[in-house]
């Protein structure tokens, strides 16, 4: 029987609904196919439930916060709730704040510029830049890559226990890999960091769109995602938990909204008192339909179950990796091993191939969309791929000559809208590949592998 048809596949719920699910593209070899979005970790389609909800709203779009007529009045109502709604769905703690940002590497940003005086960061290398990057003015120390859950504690423990112990500390740790799709330890790591006097803030980006994520259980201080991989559409992000140090710090944008008052002083300047709710951070005009479309979503997740969404998506992995352990020629890259849990997120290279052309004909020939690259986690793929982690190679191949081996890797992703019928297209084109080769010809066009006209 065909790993695609087994009868326990039946029991498996139905995708939920998104935009461009019936979109077709062309084929370099003719004619049209749907679309085979398998890029979710990049960017998920985002719900028809949540578009519908956006453009219910769209009419009554007003000011928020800065009217008094009728419009303006329902739109900071609307902003307000989805605050609200933002911080059920991660199970926040009474006291903390959700700030609306415009991504997570906005979020990161913001809790960077919020850190206290001589803190102390610890970061593994194999964050995305998102989580890696934005500590350049703190102290900060980067950890090597472990090989289990266990051997990230321990790492952790230790460099934790060499830190001086009266000064702030924060730990950042993404919740799940954004290359190889392997869930973290967070509560084992929020542990570790608490007993060392340390904080701790989670990169949720590629964990809540997949898993319920909880504050309270996990016990971590912040966590951070944006609403385009959560289903939701814009440029809207999240971070939410603790206020102290966002309230101790200056605004991360002056402007209005972040003050409280504004009056002039006897030597002519300008004294400014400040908001110390969330709104301190929130200087402008808000995005409130970025802000809505992820409430929207948040509850559109959770009205469908994390318990079902769960298990169609261990569903579709195990049909992923299970039709690309029949073909040698890939390799899947993994950092816990083949045991470990996931989400559908996967990373792999192909003997023989460059990852561009790879990932170029895989679109040109089958309508199928992957990423190719180092995925924004440059030392993590160069430690799976066992490169010099000084290597040059930048996301996109910029040396993509067809059959040449590459820098880079390949990363498969999908999610709760993602039919099997594209999983499956997916699979069978691979094989193909390996076995046939590409049926068009490419060539490197400004650092990408395109189809030859």
């Amino acid at each position: 029987m065909s790993v695609f048809t087994a009868a326990a596949d039946q029991s498996v719920c139905a995708p939920l609904s998104v935009l461009g699910r019936d979109v077709t593209v062309p084929l370099v070899t003719g004619g049209e196919v749907t679309y085979a979005a398998l890029d979710y970790a990049a960017s998920a389609p985002a719900l028809q439930r949540v578009w519908d909800d956006v453009a219910a709203y769209a009419p009554y779009y007003g000011s928020v916060h800065r009217g008094a007529g009728y419009l303006s009045q329902l739109s900071t109502d609307l902003f307000e709730n989805a605050r609200r709604t933002v911080a059920e769905f991660l199970d926040c703690r009474a006291a903390d704040q959700v700030v609306f940002t415009r991504s997570t590497t906005d979020s990161l940003n913001l809790l960077a510029a919020a850190l206290p005086a001589d803190c102390q960061v610890f970061v593994f290398e194999t964050e995305h830049h998102a989580s890696l990057l934005p500590w350049q003015d703190a102290r900060v120390t980067y950890l090597n890559a472990p090989r289990t859950p266990r051997q990230a504690v321990e790492t952790l423990e230790r460099a934790l226990a060499d830190r001086d112990p009266h000064g702030p500390a924060l730990v950042c740790v993404t919740g799940a890999s954004n290359v190889t799709g392997e869930l973290w330890p967070v509560r084992e790591l929020a542990a570790a960091a608490h007993a060392h006097g340390a904080r701790i803030v989670l990169d949720a980006a590629q964990l809540a769109p997949h898993h319920p994520v909880s504050v309270q259980d996990l016990d971590v201080d912040w966590v951070a995602f944006s609403g385009h991989k959560l289903y939701a559409p814009f440029g809207s992000g999240v971070l939410a938990g603790r206020a102290d140090w966002l309230v101790a710090a200056e605004p991360y944008l002056a402007g209005g909204g972040a003050s409280r008052k504004v009056t002039r002083r006897e030597d002519g300047g300008v004294a400014v008192e400040w908001h110390e709710s969330a709104a301190r951070h929130e200087a402008g005009s808000p995005n409130v339909i970025g802000a809505y479309s992820i409430a929207s979503a948040c509850k559109a997740l959770t009205e469908a179950g994390f318990d079902t969404l769960v298990a169609r998506e261990q569903h579709l992995i195990a049909k992923v990796r299970a039709g690309l352990a029949e073909v040698p020629e890939v390799r899947v890259l993994s950092l816990f091993g083949d045991d470990a849990p996931r989400v559908g997120v996967i990373s792999f290279v192909v003997d023989g191939w460059n990852s561009s052309h790879f990932a170029a004909a895989l679109s040109a020939e089958y309508g199928i969309g992957v990423r190719d690259g180092l995925f924004c986690a440059h030392p993590l793929v160069r430690t799976l791929l066992g490169s010099d982690p000084q290597a040059q190679g930048e996301c996109g191949a910029p040396e993509a000559t067809p059959g040449e081996k590459s820098l880079n890797a390949i990363r498969v992703s999908f999610g709760a809208g993602t039919p099997d019928e594209h999983v499956e297209r997916f699979v069978t084109a691979v094989k193909e590949l390996v076995t046939e080769g590409a049926k068009w010809t490419y060539r490197t066009e400004e650092g990408r592998c395109v189809p030859a006209v």
